[in-house]
């Protein structure tokens, strides 16, 4: 419609710059120094929706960081999509491979450079311009309600008692969220699957403190080394998952489903010089794109003991310690799998050494129909400001709260991402490409006008 058209080319620079603010509070939810910013960073969110036009917005308070909520009701008759980001990010550590500074957002080469520009706050934020470039233009087809929380980085563990809590007020049709990636501004897309997440820590205990390597070494188990083969025995030669029982519940794609997914366009010379690499490793007998999508997976996110300062240090640590993060596919519970890996973790442990396994958090995978009403709706959309239907893919990651969505309040969520698997999410130099900041504010307002007119 050239009237939204014209609203978004007058506003866009003021659309940018709005964004670029939020890009400069440092709302790490997993540090609780930056507690208070991320109180900030929600209220500037309220105050974005309300100059949009949305009412009733109120941050609400929860046992961790803030939610904030927002409606725009013009006809209790039509349908109702519920819009739901995040406002918070990840650490931005290490600090020393950013180019610039995580929280002094810079514009290069057409993109945004911040933490969060992409994860998640330059995708909601299309969502408030756009329901902005309706609102103002009187051409709002359908109701509209926000959620907006600060803690999707760290789990959503009070999100949950949120929705469970104020199901009223969160009644809708559908769950629409721009959180995830399409294949390509010349090749777009749309999720119709996320993967679980199942987060894990492990700690190996050896000698009740940390001994010198040349009096002891040799003699005394090494926990950063046993931890090590512990972890490198977790994948066999094929890079197959060790754990008992872990592929037990896996719903494998039929091979038509397979070939389909797989006649994406794909280019391996492209996928390795972008992440600098020189082969690609994953479990054998699956593609990259099956790998990262419909495979579950075991990946170390972290890992550290004894001395790491400058200089030397010849210890026997005392203790090692590792994060671990398990990807997990229909129909994979969480709660299972994060049980099959203490059990699996505490079995291999030689008596040299003792382990102490916690979880952390986790999250049911998710598949969107693709015949539902809102699916179509949003194909159209893209097509509608494309030119092109968008190719369904199975999105890599996790948005635990998805599924709790479809369980409390009976909502199928819709995927409809902007970014680029490129944009360097949870890393250093995060980004954003402005033409997708400004596609997705011009495609998202047909999303609803089609799901309107569909819906009916």
């Amino acid at each position: 419609m050239q009237v939204w058209k014209d609203y978004q080319v007058q506003n866009k620079d003021r659309f940018l710059e709005e964004l670029l603010e939020l890009l400069r509070i440092p709302s790490v939810s997993a540090d609780s120094r930056f507690s208070p910013d991320v109180k900030n960073c929600a209220e500037a969110v309220k105050a974005r929706l309300e100059e949009a036009g949305a009412e009733k917005v109120e941050v609400c308070p929860t046992a961790g960081h803030p939610i904030v909520y927002g409606e725009k009701i013009i006809d209790p008759k039509l349908p109702t999509v519920l819009v739901y980001g995040h406002y918070d990010v990840q650490p931005a550590d290490p600090l020393e491979l950013w180019d610039s500074g995580p929280f002094e957002p810079v514009i290069k080469d057409e993109k945004i450079y911040a933490r969060g520009s992409a994860d998640d706050k330059g995708q909601f934020y299309m969502h408030v311009k756009a329901f902005e470039t309706m609102s103002k233009t009187n051409t709002l087809p359908c109701n509209i309600k926000f959620m907006i929380e600060g803690e999707e980085e760290v789990g959503s563990a009070n999100l949950g008692i949120f929705i469970k809590e104020n199901k009223e007020r969160l009644k809708a049709d559908v769950v629409l969220i721009s959180d995830t990636a399409m294949l390509s501004l010349e090749n777009p897309s749309l999720d119709t699957g996320l993967r679980g997440l199942s987060y894990m820590e492990v700690e190996v205990t050896g000698p009740n403190r940390d001994l010198h390597s040349g009096v002891y070494g040799g003699a005394v188990a090494n926990p950063a080394t046993i931890l090590c083969k512990m972890i490198a025995s977790m994948h066999d030669e094929n890079n197959h998952i060790t754990i008992p029982g872990f592929y037990d519940k896996v719903q494998d794609l039929s091979q038509e489903d397979r070939d389909a997914l797989n006649a994406a366009p794909f280019d391996e010379a492209e996928y390795k010089a972008d992440l600098g690499i020189n082969e690609l490793w994953g479990e054998k007998g699956y593609s990259t794109i099956e790998r990262t999508g419909i495979r579950p997976t075991l990946e170390v996110n972290g890992i550290w003991g004894g001395y790491t300062g400058e200089g030397s240090k010849t210890v026997l640590p005392s203790k090692a310690f590792a994060k671990i993060s398990m990807r997990l596919v229909p129909n994979q519970d969480w709660v299972e799998i994060s049980q099959l890996f203490q059990a699996h973790f505490e079995n291999i442990a030689p008596k040299s050494v003792k382990v102490k396994v916690t979880t952390h958090h986790g999250g049911s995978p998710y598949v969107t129909p693709t015949d539902h009403v809102a699916f179509k709706a949003a194909s159209e959309a893209i097509n509608a400001t494309f030119g092109k239907l968008p190719i369904p893919m199975r999105g890599g990651g996790s948005i635990p709260i998805v599924a709790l969505f479809e369980k409390e309040l009976g909502l199928k969520t819709i995927l409809m991402g902007f970014g680029l698997d490129s944009d360097n999410l949870h890393s250093p130099n995060e980004k954003y490409g402005l033409a997708n900041f400004y596609k997705g504010i011009e495609t998202i307002p047909y999303f609803h006008k089609y799901f309107a007119e569909m819906s009916k």
